[in-house]
């Protein structure tokens, strides 16, 4: 009797692909976010540091956008169809955690 093993995926999670598409979500929203920030003057109601939450939030969030990419492609590796479906659904889910980041670090700031 042939055993098999059904913990295994099809295609498993490789720790450093998804680190790697991780820091590149992270780097660009990172930029993003920095060319946005840097020209604004700080009005005298908001903290000294307000611009550390923006910083720190909207890269987490590009962060995650970069984790759903990676797993969409690994779900786009079997078909033509389906590779195209995968690159149009990260963009959009990108943009979406990308947006939801920057409300969530401008809130009570520049988002108000």
């Amino acid at each position: 009797m042939k055993q098999t093993n059904h913990n295994t995926a099809e295609h498993p999670v490789r720790i450093p692909s998804l680190i790697r598409y991780m820091l590149v979500g992270a780097g660009i929203a990172f930029v993003l976010i920095s060319i946005f920030l840097l020209p604004v003057k700080a009005h005298p109601d908001w903290p000294e540091f307000w611009k550390i939450r923006p910083m720190i939030v909207v890269p987490l969030a590009g962060a995650g956008g970069g984790a759903f990419t990676y797993f969409m492609s690994i779900w786009g590796r079997k078909g033509t169809w389906q590779q195209l479906i995968a690159v149009l659904v990260s963009v959009i889910g990108y943009v979406i955690a990308l947006w939801l980041g920057t409300v969530v670090g401008l809130d009570g700031t520049l988002w108000n």
